[in-house]
């Protein structure tokens, strides 16, 4: 959810973000699929990937999701932790919340992303 909300609210400036997990499901939650679909998201072909310490080194910032001591440590790299609750197994309902949350801090990170003036635009991941 977090990479299709950052990609469509980062279009057009230099910023660019990649999706991963400290320990990634097979698949996308059917139900999260379900509800980015109703954002006009399809996330239907998408499978998660680890979070591995070459993508947090990729990454000038890294925005985790309760990842705790399992997330790769990059001296350097900025860290952010967005207190989420895993939509894997929600309710519809459950994971609409969690998904306009997302939506709304990406929405923000952009804004402050765009408004730090830097030599050519960070980069996010998480």
């Amino acid at each position: 959810m977090s990479q299709a909300f950052f990609e469509s609210a980062a279009a057009g400036k230099e910023l660019s973000a990649r999706s991963a997990g400290t320990s990634p499901a097979r698949q996308v939650d059917p139900t999260v699929v379900d509800v980015m679909a109703e954002l006009g998201h399809d996330l239907s072909s998408h499978r998660p990937s680890p979070l591995t310490t070459e993508l947090a080194e990729w990454a000038d910032l890294v925005v985790t999701m309760g990842c705790g001591d399992a997330c790769p440590f990059v001296p350097g790299t900025r860290y952010i932790d967005w207190d989420l609750t895993d939509p894997a197994g929600l309710s519809p309902d459950e994971v609409r919340r969690v998904r306009d949350g997302i939506r709304n801090r990406i929405e923000s990170l952009i804004v402050e992303l765009t408004s730090t003036p830097g030599p050519s635009g960070p980069e996010a991941g998480g």
